[in-house]
């Protein structure tokens, strides 16, 4: 029989929510390795989770864009922990909120010293927006390395994807935290996943 590969060993495991933060005091410290998943309002993020994690609700998926307002922190088969970080760019969120959640974000980001890597993830039918950029300039500010993700692949014709691929390349070309490749997802037909189970994989602990 042939033997499971580890990442597929890793994301069948067991994953358990561990904690909510709303606020950086609410932060729990964790000393696993941690991934965190980032990315604009509705980009899919909650559905990428749950596709990864072979469940239906682990993460929340709404059609509400901005509705995770909080980190939601999963611990995966004892290994590794999964952060999911609020949405950004919800155009219809308060300007007081929105600074909340860019002040939670970065306060994050800046104080999490086992945070291996943000899965950074793009619309691939809108491509990199501004917001995108923005979030790009706070990782590399805070000298987080990043993986940028396209999803939602599954809704641009063959031909679509390698444009959106091209185009986010481009983007990260000279970005110093960014990783030097990006990678094409679809939570509908599973597109990439296992591509990107092995990559997180690799970042867990023993």
């Amino acid at each position: 029989m042939t033997a499971m590969p580890d990442s597929e060993k890793l994301f069948k495991g067991p994953c358990e929510f561990v904690a909510g933060a709303a606020t950086f005091e609410a932060i729990p410290r964790l000393r696993l390795p941690e991934v965190a998943f980032a990315g604009r309002s509705n980009a899919g993020k909650s559905s990428l989770i749950n596709a990864l994690t072979h469940r239906t609700s682990l993460a929340r998926v709404s059609q509400t864009p901005g509705a995770t307002r909080q980190i939601n922190f999963f611990a995966l088969a004892g290994t590794l922990i999964l952060a999911d970080l609020p949405g950004y760019g919800y155009a219809k969120a308060s300007r007081s909120l929105a600074q909340a959640w860019q002040s939670l974000i970065v306060a994050y980001l800046r104080g999490r010293p086992n945070l291996r890597r943000v899965i950074l993830l793009v619309d691939a039918r809108r491509g990199v927006m501004n917001t995108d950029n923005e979030a790009m300039d706070l990782l590399d500010e805070a000298a987080v390395s990043y993986l940028v993700v396209l999803t939602k692949s599954d809704a641009l014709p063959r031909g679509g994807r390698e444009g959106a691929l091209t185009e986010c390349r481009a983007a990260i070309a000279a970005r110093i935290a960014a990783y030097p490749d990006v990678l094409a997802t679809s939570a509908v037909t599973k597109e990439g996943l296992e591509d990107l189970r092995a990559h997180i994989a690799a970042l867990a602990g023993p």
